[in-house]
């Protein structure tokens, strides 16, 4: 199951939360969106801790984070 969840169709690119990211496992990607911005993602979902930071940070609310169940 993915931890992290981006809806890419409103990701600017902004970068924020690549910085928020304690275990730096989040990147721009080479995909763009339909606004021509490279999208976010999570590169390693596996060392994700769902800390939430990354979605914390992002101002236009694109990130969804997932507890392990």
């Amino acid at each position: 199951m993915r931890k992290v969840i981006f809806d890419e169709k409103l990701c600017k690119g902004c970068e924020l939360c690549v910085t928020a990211c304690p275990k730096k496992i989040l990147a721009l990607s080479d995909r763009t969106n339909a606004m021509g911005y490279r999208v976010a993602e999570c590169i390693d979902q596996s060392k994700c801790i769902s800390c939430a930071f990354c979605a914390t940070m992002c101002p236009d609310c694109v990130i969804e984070v997932h507890k392990e169940k």
